[in-house]
């Protein structure tokens, strides 16, 4: 049963220069798009009842309310779901804020990324650490009690005390979720070839990281990047289970397939009912892919569910990595999870578990 959605809405009114994710600032193609769009969820959608949507990007808040509206008006939904939108603080009104809320979207995340000014102009970010603040109050205003504010650590200039101060600044705004994200600059983004000046080593991204555990210890720690109230849709992803993913670009997993729609805007314009490719997963790959996810998640691996779902004795199938590395997990009621000391090599680790 499919209980989740991705949806992609890829405009962006300027590119951020640490930003290698598909988006594109052709606006005006956005109808054609919004079209192609509804095509593919009338094709593929087969009426389930949803847990969750997301809309992600780009910048989600390019769309209008009714745009909103449209699109939410193709599912069907449990009486308990959790709708969310990426928003960008420099497009937010209280009005527009007031007209999400009214759509049925009842969780946002605001992309903060940090509180400096002079950072958010050196990143190409189009708004201000008052704009950001400003949209929480809206969004507070306007009735949303889910809001999830995204931050980078890592970032050019910035020292774990600038990073300290940007999460204790989130936390002064009574929201209920944080999400972080060390900078990693990919090829596809201005800054992979124009590198700048000044940025933090990975010792120092450690401490950044180990500072925001310490920081927001009152937080929900349920995944490797996320504090607070836990997002439902994420959860499903991390739980491996099935999800649509409509736009360009957008990714689903359906019944061990994996896909990925066309990412050019044109070419998904034109096809937006073909995928560009499909990958039936082997019974090895969606084992890998439940370990992989499920020790992101602090509460770590179900070892009874796993050893059912996949016929394996877990404990005897990965026993050298679990010898080799045993000072980094714990073990749980459950099975197992990495600690703070594996989180901060969880990717050499999980590394091991695939073939």
């Amino acid at each position: 049963m499919i209980k989740s959605a991705y949806i992609h809405i890829p405009f962006c009114k300027s590119k951020c220069r640490y930003c290698s994710f598909i988006s594109y600032t052709q606006t005006d193609l956005k109808e054609d798009y919004l079209n192609a769009l509804l095509k593919e969820i009338r094709h593929y959608y087969k009426g389930e009842l949803l847990d969750t949507i997301y809309f992600g990007g780009g910048t989600p808040s390019l769309l209008t309310v009714s745009e909103f509206e449209k699109l939410l008006g193709m599912f069907n939904f449990n009486e308990k779901n959790e709708i969310t939108a990426e928003l960008n603080p420099e497009t937010l009104s209280q009005e527009y804020l007031n007209g999400l809320k009214s759509t049925g979207i009842n969780r946002i995340s605001i992309g903060c990324q940090t509180f400096d000014d002079n950072i958010l102009k050196l990143i190409g970010r189009r708004h201000t650490s008052k704009q950001a603040e400003a949209a929480v109050k809206f969004a507070q205003n306007a009735g949303f009690d889910n809001i999830s504010l995204d931050f980078i650590y890592g970032l050019l200039n910035q020292t774990v005390k600038m990073f300290e101060d940007d999460l204790k600044h989130a936390l002064s705004l009574n929201i209920a979720h944080i999400s972080l994200y060390g900078l990693k600059i990919d090829k596809g983004c201005y800054f992979y070839t124009h590198r700048p000046q000044n940025l933090p080593d990975e010792d120092i991204q450690a401490d950044m990281y180990l500072k925001a555990i310490e920081i927001l210890k009152d937080f929900n720690h349920y995944e490797i990047s996320n504090f607070g109230k836990p997002s439902r849709h994420n959860l499903n992803y991390w739980n491996n289970n099935n999800y649509y993913g409509f736009g360009a670009a957008a990714h689903g997993y359906i019944e061990s397939t994996r896909y990925s729609n066309f990412e050019t805007l044109e070419k998904y314009i034109q096809n937006p009912l073909n995928h560009a490719f499909e990958t039936l997963l082997t019974k090895q790959q969606r084992l890998e892919e439940e370990i992989f996810l499920g020790l992101r998640k602090t509460s770590g691996l179900d070892l009874s569910k796993i050893n059912k779902k996949f016929n394996i004795d877990f404990e005897k199938k990965y026993s050298n990595i679990l010898k080799k590395y045993r000072d980094f997990f714990v073990k749980t009621d459950s099975g197992y999870a990495l600690n703070t000391r594996g989180i901060m090599v969880s990717s050499s680790i999980l590394s091991e578990f695939l073939d």
